[in-house]
């Protein structure tokens, strides 16, 4: 999404104060400046601090991202304010100083606020783009940057031509993609690390689908493409991310579950194609799909999907305090899916508001996470929002062969998605791999087979 349209030079500051307190009145003042309606409104400091009380604004990397939901007629205001020396806080890195603090006002009638928020979490996420931004010499410059970075651009650096390899490779795709009658072209632009993907003159004749874990990364020129599916990666595998990102692809409505995609790959960073793949999907996913053309529950959003597979790769990856967990996400069916279950602890997310407790919200992935050394399951409503972590699974017992290495988690999983409409996706705690369940079916997502 493009978020630079939300931005003015007049809200962009160089912070005066050494509290956080101190700097939200300055960027505030900055926004009422801009909006005089604004300016009636006594309850944006009272209620940006209540949230920060709550539960702490700071991402890491030096930023914070205060917000707050107030009733008025624009969908977002941004005002950003930059600290050189850094500003104490109260969060759970408080060795880490905040030196940039992007303060957000969302419309009560906006309707993807947590997916705004989420995106520029995972834009401040990016600890050589914060660098830039904070060390940039004046007002005029951070604002440039700004506007690049949160308008989904690149830098207008001179393109350097493609290796004959490259070229030769895509010329190959094309050929091969029209002889096995594909649909779509996918292309891991992951593959390329500084050098901009000068797209092949032939994807014009396909559907192209660009495959990174960030579309402004990897040197590739997104806006060139019909799609684009953001999926991490943890392994250097050549294709590692294309069972992820057809999933997506599949749950977003982007590929269909009979189509036929030729992927264009090569190892991450090394700036070189070397893999052609045709992949048919209905083949692919025979098994999880069974006679069904969805395989994402009616009642189960595409991006609370991604983001739970997200997480659950994360945690995957980093374990917790360097030791490695396993947990299970239940997600989706959840009136059924309760019927099923029974409390082991106390529930952490009993009494929060909803939107605070929305997977989608990018200050829930500590707490998650935090929350994922608990016996029991994670359940998880369809529109994300959390309904209970510790949960025991105690669905019916039923015939069924698990592969070598399941445990009990992979199986309450496959059971519970059994018994109801459900998603459940589960991290192995002995192997750290990534297995999502639908009617007792398995689908590893990644295995942890990555360098590092």
């Amino acid at each position: 999404m493009r978020l630079d349209k939300y931005f003015s030079r007049k809200r962009v500051l160089e912070l005066e104060s050494d509290t956080l307190e101190g700097c939200l009145k300055e960027l505030i003042k900055s926004c009422t400046a801009s909006f005089k309606d604004l300016g009636r409104k006594k309850n944006l400091l009272p209620g940006l601090l209540r949230r920060e009380a709550t539960m702490t604004t700071y991402l890491g990397n030096g930023v914070a991202l205060p917000h707050l939901r107030i009733k008025m007629k624009r969908r977002y205001v941004f005002a950003i304010g930059r600290c050189k020396v850094g500003i104490s806080h109260d969060g759970p890195k408080k060795e880490e100083k905040i030196h940039l603090i992007i303060l957000m006002l969302a419309g009560e009638s906006a309707q993807n606020y947590l997916k705004v928020l989420a995106d520029v979490a995972r834009l401040v996420k990016d600890k050589a783009f914060i660098d830039d931004l904070v060390g940039t010499p004046d007002l005029d410059a951070l604002c440039d940057q700004l506007l690049l970075g949160f308008g989904g651009m690149q830098a207008t650096a001179a393109k350097r031509s493609e290796s004959s390899i490259n070229k030769l490779i895509f010329n190959q795709a094309m050929r091969i993609a029209k002889g096995a009658n594909c649909d779509f072209i996918a292309v891991f632009g992951d593959v390329m690390s500084s050098d901009r993907l000068n797209p092949h003159e032939g994807l014009a004749d396909f559907k192209s689908i660009l495959v990174t874990k960030r579309a402004k990364e990897g040197g590739v020129e997104a806006s060139s493409f019909d799609s684009i599916i953001q999926v991490r990666a943890f392994s250097k595998g050549r294709l590692a991310q294309a069972r992820s990102a057809f999933l997506v692809g599949i749950t977003r409505g982007i590929i269909g579950v009979n189509d036929k995609i030729c992927c264009v790959g090569g190892i991450p960073g090394s700036d070189q194609f070397d893999t052609i793949v045709v992949i048919d999907l209905r083949s692919e996913f025979r098994a999880l799909l069974a006679d069904q053309e969805s395989f994402l529950p009616p009642d189960i959003l595409p991006e609370v999907l991604e983001r739970v597979i997200g997480i659950a790769m994360e945690l995957s990856v980093e374990g917790r305090e360097g030791h490695a967990v396993g947990t299970l996400f239940v997600v989706g069916a959840t009136k059924a899916v309760e019927e099923l279950t029974k409390p082991l602890v106390l529930n952490p997310f009993y009494g929060y508001k909803e939107e605070d407790r929305n997977v989608l919200s990018p200050f829930m992935d500590e707490t998650v996470k935090e929350y994922s050394g608990l016996d029991g399951a994670f359940v998880i409503r369809g529109d994300g929002v959390l309904m209970s972590a510790g949960t025991l699974i105690h669905a019916p017992e039923y015939l069924h062969m698990l592969p070598s290495g399941f445990g009990s988690r992979h199986a309450a999983a496959a059971a519970v998605s059994v018994a109801t409409e459900c998603l459940a996706i589960v991290v192995s705690a002995s192997s750290g791999q990534v297995t999502i369940f639908r009617n007792g079916i398995a689908l590893p997502l990644m295995e942890k087979s990555f360098d590092g």
